[in-house]
């Protein structure tokens, strides 16, 4: 197996400080410094420096952790093969995704696996992406579930993880049940150009979808309010506060003072939902029985969708 301390290294390396290395790996932060100190050591090459009162790595640490990223990926291909080849499956399995993913398609997973290996001890987390990345970097998850755009799409991402396309998730328009065109089967963006919306923070991905649909249409929307949780907005929306964009994985629940139509027109906003894995885990059976589970269970959902809530 590979040495705790090259994970290690690997996860200070990509998180930059002794503290967040700790608190993702699971060890102190005393015994992280002390990992560190010791791989130094045994290797006989000047991996860190002192940086003010942290460290960092040294030129020789960089290169050192770069070369690194191929042998784990061939320690995580060559485990998959092993596992493969007999059909056996690891004895733990961690998994990690935003909250709408944990919920919709993580959960029924778990369950799904708790079924068909009672003796597979899972684990599940919900985080935010870049959590889920540090999270599978240091072994603490073995797959994440995340909006495509959320992955770092840079040389060391593509050296350290794999995506695996689920579903392409079209957004759809939430109206307070009084709103002008509630009774219409389909709404336009440009038809709602000059309504006050509701929409997450300027930094979320949700706000970039929103902004580049009506970037699209050469139009500024008047943005009223901002909500973090889909629930939150869908409450705002319901008091007649503004309108709103809700993917159609997210559920609307039964709630009686909106409705969730179709967008028509030339602005679709949709965002591309991925499973990620470590770079070489792909074969492992767990992973292949999970990706193939978590892609059925998102068309069923988005299937369902269409018929309990647009059309009701």
């Amino acid at each position: 197996m590979i040495d705790p301390r090259l994970i290690t290294l690997r996860v200070f390396s990509s998180v930059g400080t002794v503290a967040r290395t700790a608190e993702l790996t699971g060890y102190s932060p005393s015994a992280v410094s002390a990992q560190l100190r010791e791989l130094q050591r045994s290797l006989g090459i000047k991996l860190l420096i002192k940086d003010g009162r942290g460290i960092q790595l040294t030129v020789a640490g960089r290169h050192f952790v770069a070369g690194l990223d191929g042998i784990v990926s061939q320690w995580e291909q060559l485990r998959a093969s092993a596992l493969a080849s007999e059909g056996q499956v690891q004895a733990s399995f961690g998994l990690g995704g935003f909250s709408t993913a944990a919920a919709q398609l993580l959960a029924p997973l778990a369950e799904e696996l708790h079924t068909v290996h009672p003796h597979v001890q899972v684990q599940l987390m919900e985080a935010h992406p870049q959590r889920c990345l540090d999270l599978l970097l240091a072994e603490r998850i073995d797959l994440a579930v995340i909006v495509a755009s959320q992955a770092h799409g840079s040389a060391e991402a593509g050296a350290r993880f794999e995506q695996t396309v689920l579903l392409d998730d079209p957004l759809d328009v939430v109206l307070p049940a009084g709103h002008r065109l509630a009774l219409n089967q389909t709404v336009s963006l440009e038809e709602l150009a000059e309504d006050p919306w509701i929409t997450e923070n300027e930094q979320s991905v949700y706000r970039s979808l929103f902004i580049s649909a009506f970037t699209s249409l050469g139009v500024t929307p008047h943005i009223a309010h901002e909500a973090i949780e889909w629930e939150t907005m869908i409450a705002f929306i319901g008091a007649g506060l503004g309108v709103g964009l809700l993917p159609r994985l997210a559920t609307l629940g039964n709630v009686e003072t909106v409705v969730r139509r179709r967008i028509s027109g030339t602005a679709k906003p949709s965002r591309r939902i991925v499973a990620v894995t470590r770079k070489g885990g792909r074969g492992s059976p767990l992973i292949e029985e999970s990706l193939t589970f978590l892609q059925h269970t998102a068309e069923a959902i988005i299937s369902q969708r269409l018929t309990e809530e647009l059309d009701g």
